[in-house]
């Protein structure tokens, strides 16, 4: 068995209860930073990890997404391995693995504030000086002009003026010189088709200011880059085309408001008939001052280092490797009954096409996706990805992975769909426990921390994951014993 070592913080985090594991809240801190698809709360993670392991034991996460339990495994003092085929999924999670320093952001941004703001102003200058922060377009028309007044959103709109529309026509050829071409497919899931353009969803003028901050980023030194590219790419989706203008919205006694509301880029690549164009500069202040806010008070991981490979997390003893590849690559690298829990959301079939969708952030960070071994469902025929090759390649990589875990350990899976085939790995999980050794112990519902705009709204639309749980032979049952006291525990088997 692989030496386990002893590390530890001066402060652990405060131990979660099982009701709060239910009742989880909404994103905040680091979490709330970047707005990474199908993110799970941290609570009932955090709980898990508290159950199932001790200190110095190994957590792994091969399907590692926004990192959130990277990061609550290594504030646990837990020893941390995971994997991504997605390379914005991997910078993220390295972020909260690694925390930057508050000094080093706030200064590398007032930097560039001093060399970008000003050339990006210019292009929503107005006629009389101001400069504007939203500008509401219907189709290809625009009907109003809105700028800050004051504190808070207290905003003016205006008519727009010849001198707003002759600005916008001057930049409306411009094309992208640092932007990596996206990859697009025919996926009428999230309105995505192989000739969709960074122009059907950047403006010429978005594409401009985007340059400007990149070229920018670009001279920095790069450990003093990366947050804030990473910054960039999540403000990224509030300077597209993609940005919704609500209307008739009831805020107060149930009466529906004239007023137009901003609001944001929700899941896929659709362009809304009534949208706005928003300040580049806007966007990208605001989320570098969600990172600021986030990262203001003393972190424990900051600077922790991280193994770029698990040769270097073995041979040096490292408490965290986090590896940009397919899962059903590096599994094979992991040592053999080496880890104590198994914690994942692994791909949910075709609910969130992760690397699809991912696509922009990707191609503003100039990163290439490797498309052709993700496991997933794809709407886009032409990925060849279906539930039969989506139900092999995760019961071929889950026989991998037992092989990796001790004799006491655990396996526990954040899944949920709706139809019946996509269970279909899962059900050979349970049915396989004589060939396996994982024996199912019982599930959980995990709750979501925060409204989603599609399954609020989607007839059926499904409300939480299941944690699935999973022990073998020599799993310590009693280690569970908590994880039952969650609200709607059972036994039972999900459509089996």
């Amino acid at each position: 068995m692989q030496k386990q070592l002893a590390f530890g913080f001066a402060e652990k985090p405060p131990e979660v209860s099982a009701k709060k594991a239910s009742n989880p809240k909404g994103y905040t801190g680091l979490y709330g930073f970047h707005k990474y698809w199908g993110k799970k709360p941290h609570e009932p993670l955090a709980f898990i990890i508290e159950q199932l392991t001790s200190d110095a034991d190994t957590v792994l996460d091969p399907f590692v997404g926004s990192g959130i339990t990277a990061r609550e495994s290594l504030l646990r003092n837990r020893r941390f391995i995971g994997f991504d085929i997605n390379p914005i999924a991997v910078e993220i999670t390295r972020l909260l693995v690694s925390p930057p320093d508050y000094e080093s952001v706030y200064d590398t941004f007032k930097y560039l504030e001093k060399s970008v703001k000003e050339k990006i102003g210019q292009t929503y200058l107005m006629s009389d000086g101001c400069i504007a922060s939203h500008y509401l377009w219907e189709n290809d028309l625009l009907q109003q002009v809105w700028l800050r007044r004051g504190l808070g959103n207290a905003r003016e709109e205006r008519s727009p003026s010849a001198h707003d529309l002759e600005l916008i026509d001057s930049l409306a050829g411009y094309r992208s010189k640092f932007l990596r071409r996206p990859n697009f497919f025919s996926n009428g899931r999230i309105n995505a088709h192989k000739d969709l353009a960074i122009s059907d969803i950047l403006t010429g003028r978005a594409q401009h200011n985007l340059d400007l901050l990149l070229h920018g980023i670009a001279e920095l030194p790069d450990d003093l880059a990366k947050p804030l590219r990473l910054c960039l790419t999540a403000a990224s989706g509030q300077m597209t085309k993609m940005v919704f203008a609500v209307t008739g919205r009831g805020k107060t006694g149930g009466k529906a408001s004239s007023k137009v509301e901003v609001g944001s880029w929700v899941i896929g690549y659709w362009r809304p008939k009534l949208h706005f164009e928003v300040n580049v500069w806007n966007c990208f202040e605001r989320r570098v001052s969600k990172l600021l806010k986030a990262i203001r008070t003393y972190d424990p991981l900051t600077s922790l280092h991280i193994s770029p490979s698990l040769a270097e997390f073995y041979r040096c003893d490292s408490k965290c490797c986090i590896e940009c590849t397919p899962c059903q690559d590096s599994i094979a690298e992991v040592a053999n009954q080496s880890v104590k829990l198994i914690l994942t959301d692994p791909p949910h079939s075709d609910r969130v096409p992760y690397l699809e969708l991912s696509e922009l952030w990707n191609a503003i960070l100039g990163l290439e996706p490797n498309f052709d071994d993700e496991i997933v469902i794809s709407n886009a025929k032409e990925r060849e990805k279906s539930p039969e090759t989506y139900g092999d390649a995760m019961n071929a990589f889950f026989a991998q992975c037992r092989e990796t875990m001790r004799d006491d350990g655990f396996l526990v899976l954040l899944y949920n769909a709706r139809q019946e085939d996509r269970w279909t790995f899962v059900n050979k999980l349970i049915d396989d426990s004589a060939s396996t050794g994982l024996e199912y112990i019982g599930q959980f519902p995990c709750n979501y921390s925060a409204g989603s705009v599609v399954q609020d709204n989607r007839k059926g639309g499904l409300k939480n994951d299941v944690a699935l749980v999973f022990g073998n032979p020599d799993a310590d049952l009693g280690e569970i014993g908590q994880l039952c006291d969650i609200p709607n525990w059972t036994t039972q088997i999900p459509f089996h």
